[in-house]
């Protein structure tokens, strides 16, 4: 018998081909890095405009002074809704409203004619605005496409708002000096819009929207149904976190991080700088100049979290910024000379380090509840420069001079040191260890 051996033909390799492409988190990051850039335009202005303000229309420093602080409170007080917005709308719709809030407000400042306008579109309708896309929206990002890298893409994010300042900054500040403070206000408003089809059209909501597991994550990850009662949920998780002593150690060491940057440096910087003769167009391009290594500092911070403990970092980081506090009174002058560009150096790169380590912290503490519970903290940070914004102000109308104001900024620097360092760790199990 003759056997007939039949030859199979070999099976088709079924198995995908294995492609090295970018993940999608990363696009979303980017996306995210030029909104927070769109955001920060604004926030480049204000040190700008006391001066041409006060000259224009006589108000005093104090008065200009509060519209800023209302900004800079209301952008942290904003922060812990728009947080618990996007897990009720997403991301995408309640960043674009907020860049069109910002146009509005921005662009309405062209026709103000009395000081309580001012408060309306540069205090109430911006601080709105950026509060709805602060630092609460990089963490809602990081947490939800991230599992891995999650300290570096939190420190990019968060040195977007420098690389605006960086951007910004020159140009607003040419404006100013060149063609008055109205072409800067309308410069804000565009940089505000232009942004919004890139949000519309390439941000997502979340990793499940196109099919994708997070950057990193073992498995795939369902979207979470919309979660209603935004405004109850933030305030429940207030409420929750308030009972907790790490809350207060984060929230008062972050007010005083606010107090001794938004409030201090970004907003009183240009006119003490001015008080001392320098040009307006010197002294914006040292907040500039700031802006740069900031974004380096940021980065690297980042980068640190993801291999250091968090509470140690925030202690050098605050400690480093007061003692630098404490010598920049004699660093004032007419012209810029190594030591103050040392001081801008040596400053940037603290500017918002302190932001990685304090998310890495609210994570670890709070855990799905971190990124409102951040924005509480954000709020805290808000306050903190609201506060000092004002009072700065007032102290230069009252003293003449800002060096009451650097030193005990200084100061304030000593006790954030302190307030991290008795954080108490939280082990894998939810337990504190000293």
């Amino acid at each position: 018998m003759t056997q007939t051996t039949e030859t199979a033909a070999p099976a088709e390799d079924t198995r995908p081909i294995r492609r090295h492409r970018i993940h999608r988190a990363w696009f979303v990051a980017a996306v995210a890095f030029v909104t927070i850039i769109g955001a920060a335009a604004f926030r480049s202005l204000p040190g700008l405009l006391i001066d041409p303000l006060h000259q224009e229309f006589g108000w005093s420093r104090g008065t200009i002074s509060a519209a800023v602080s209302i900004n800079l409170a209301l952008y942290g007080l904003t922060a812990p809704f728009a947080a618990a917005l996007m897990d009720r709308f997403g991301i995408r719709r309640v960043v674009a409203v907020a860049l069109s809030v910002i146009a509005l407000g921005s662009g309405l400042t062209y026709w103000m004619t009395a000081a309580w306008q001012l408060l309306l579109c540069w205090g109430l309708l911006v601080g709105l605005g950026t509060g709805s896309m602060a630092l609460a929206f990089a963490a809602t990002v990081t947490n939800r496409w991230f599992t891995e890298r999650r300290g570096l893409v939190t420190g990019i994010l968060t040195a977007a708002s420098a690389s605006g300042q960086l951007i910004f900054l020159p140009v607003l500040s040419w404006l100013v000096d060149e063609h008055d403070w109205r072409p800067a206000a309308v410069t804000v408003a565009l940089a505000a819009l232009a942004v919004v089809p890139f949000v519309w059209l390439l941000l997502r909501d979340h990793p499940a929207d196109v099919g994708l597991k997070p950057y990193g994550a073992k498995e795939f990850v369902p979207k979470p149904p919309p979660v209603p009662g935004a405004a109850r949920r933030a305030v429940r998780v207030l409420f929750s976190a308030a009972r907790t002593g790490p809350f207060w150690l984060l929230a008062g060491s972050f007010a005083i991080c606010g107090a001794s940057t938004n409030g201090l440096i970004q907003t009183h910087f240009v006119p003490a700088a001015q008080d001392h003769h320098m040009p307006i167009q010197a002294a914006a391009s040292l907040l500039a100049v700031i802006g740069v290594f900031d974004v380096v500092g940021t980065i690297a911070s980042g980068w640190l979290t993801d291999r250091f403990e968090a509470r140690r970092l925030l202690a050098v980081y605050y400690a480093l910024r007061g003692i630098s506090l404490l010598f920049l009174p004699m660093l004032m002058a007419p012209s810029v000379h190594p030591p103050m560009i040392f001081f801008i150096v040596f400053y940037g790169l603290d500017w918002v380090a302190t932001v990685p380590p304090t998310v890495a912290l609210c994570r670890e503490q709070y855990g799905d509840d971190s990124a409102i519970v951040f924005g509480w903290v954000l709020a805290s940070h808000q306050v903190g420069a609201a506060l000092v914004a004002f009072l700065g102000g007032v102290a230069r109308d009252v003293f003449g001079t800002y060096d009451m104001v650097w030193y005990s900024s200084g100061a304030l620097c000593a006790a954030a040191t302190l307030m991290v360092l008795v954080i108490r760790r939280r082990t894998a199990d939810g337990v504190a260890a000293a």
